[in-house]
Formats: structure tokens, C-alpha cells, sequence
């Protein structure tokens, strides 16, 4: 969790736990094609499980790190993963919205 920050993560957690989820963090799983993923929380509510990466970046998050996310999510056999960043692009948030990926920014969390 290197590139976190961890007031950043516990803003995230605590927006988790506010609606319900229990989180587990720092997760590593092994995909289906053998590739070790590795994810900073996995959130489960009932018979949701999604994985959440959290990236404390100052500059605009771009479609490529959206699709890498996603991608990743599926190996694992999870759908609709969460994305956590200050920023994102157009793109990225069109990818998103097509693919039904959650992106939160930090202004997000802090208001709920």
C-alpha cells in the first residue's frame, strides 16, 4: 500500500463501512490466468463482493489504469470494481459508465 495515503484509505473505509459493507484490506488474489492481482480492499455486503483500488495521485487518472482495473476484477471473477482518485478523465469515465465500474473521487467520500 505504498502508493496510499493512509487518511485517504481511511476516508474509503469509513465510506464502506457507512453503507453497510464489511472490508477486508490489502488483498492478493491469484487469477484465472495464473496472474497474482493484488487489490487494496475487498468490500462485501450480502452477496456483493467488489474490490476497491484506491490511488492518492495528484494527476488525472486515465481510461488505461480504468481498463487495467476492470480487467484484473474479471481475472478474479469479481465484476464492478471501485476506483478511488482525486480525478479522472473524460475517457476513463465513459469506459466506467459503459462497464458499470464505480469511480469515487476523494470530495465523494467526504461528503457522505
Amino acid at each position: 500500500m505504498s502508493r496510499l495515503n493512509t487518511v485517504f484509505s481511511t476516508l474509503a473505509q469509513k465510506y464502506f463501512d457507512k453503507k453497510g459493507y464489511k472490508i477486508e484490506e490489502g488483498l492478493t488474489m491469484e487469477g484465472n490466468s495464473g496472474l497474482t492481482r493484488k487489490f487494496d480492499l475487498l468490500i462485501t455486503k450480502s452477496t456483493e463482493k467488489r474490490v476497491v483500488q484506491i490511488l492518492n495521485w495528484k494527476r488525472t487518472v486515465g481510461v488505461n489504469v480504468v481498463i487495467n482495473l476492470d480487467k484484473a476484477s474479471e481475472d478474479v471473477g469479481l465484476k464492478k470494481p471501485i476506483l478511488v482518485s482525486e480525478k479522472f478523465s473524460s475517457h476513463a469515465k465513459a469506459y466506467a459508465n459503459r462497464k458499470g465500474i464505480i469511480l469515487l473521487t476523494r470530495r465523494e467520500l467526504s461528503i457522505y
